[in-house]
């Protein structure tokens, strides 16, 4: 991948994260370390915002690659492409992250396939090294690469959860929804709407949340709640925006939905 190309992957604009703990602190340190992260949590609680800011932070160009069960180790490291007459090889974008020096996010990692996910050991040890089998090249990582990877650990069965010698080669940092007072101020800067509005949205966010455990797999995203604050600042109703925002997205079960729709009419 040419300079140019590469420059499209920086993250012009600082974007706003508003820090829970030490993770920005932590994360520099394994930057420097030149150490892997795994970062852990569940859904829209901000860990891909996080990792867009660090790059910000860092000034290194962030290459994204969002996991499933048909990602190949080809689709990573890249392959060999007819042009014309010729035969030219492309970089997949875990090549691409190592060959400039970039941060390299493979998000919700444990949804790859296991032999894809065995591509990166070499990258997560003291060898720091991207075998290209196809070309019959090793291509050593400079010391700026980063490779970071994130899951949610609600929602990973038997047969998706990571193996423990890919799990053992990072450094963990775990997220979660933020305290009520900072999720608020993230609702008022993010979703555009007052203060008052904001803590009803993140009181709803919290009560739905206790509903883990009762038949609701995961609870009310930060993300959600900045959608329900988008829509009000749109002039929709707040009661409507909360129940295309918040009940339907996250149930198809009318009886967690009818719950969930009480919680919204109590609270606004």
């Amino acid at each position: 991948m040419p300079e140019s190309a590469i420059e499209e992957y920086r993250v012009a604009a600082e974007p706003y994260y508003l820090p829970i703990g030490r993770e920005v602190d932590l994360f520099e340190a394994a930057h420097s370390a030149h150490l892997p992260v795994i970062l852990k949590g569940p859904t829209g609680c901000g860990k891909t915002r996080f990792v867009e800011h660090m790059a910000w932070r860092l000034e290194r160009p962030l290459i994204t690659v969002a996991c499933h069960e048909d990602l190949s180790a080809t689709d990573l490291v890249g392959r060999f492409l007819l042009e014309g007459e010729e035969t030219v090889w492309h970089d997949g974008p875990l090549t691409a992250a190592v060959r400039n020096g970039a941060i390299c996010y493979l998000d919700e990692v444990v949804e790859a396939r296991k032999d894809t996910v065995v591509i990166i050991h070499p990258l997560t040890d003291h060898r720091r090294r991207l075998p290209i089998e196809k070309r019959g090249t090793i291509l050593d990582a400079p010391p700026e690469f980063m490779l970071v990877v994130s899951y949610n650990p609600g929602y990973q069965s038997i047969l998706k959860d990571m193996k423990q010698s890919t799990r053992q080669r990072f450094l963990a940092l775990d997220f979660d929804y933020p305290p009520p007072e900072m999720e608020t101020d993230i609702v008022v800067r993010e979703g555009g709407v007052d203060e008052g509005t904001a803590r009803d949205l993140v009181l709803i966010g919290q009560k739905v949340r206790n509903l883990r455990g009762h038949g609701l797999e995961e609870g009310v995203s930060t993300r959600l709640l900045i959608y329900a604050a988008q829509l009000i600042t749109l002039g929709i109703p707040p009661i409507t925006a909360a129940e295309v925002a918040m009940c339907s997205p996250i149930t198809d079960d009318r009886e967690l939905q009818r719950s969930i729709r009480e919680i919204v009419t109590t609270v606004i």
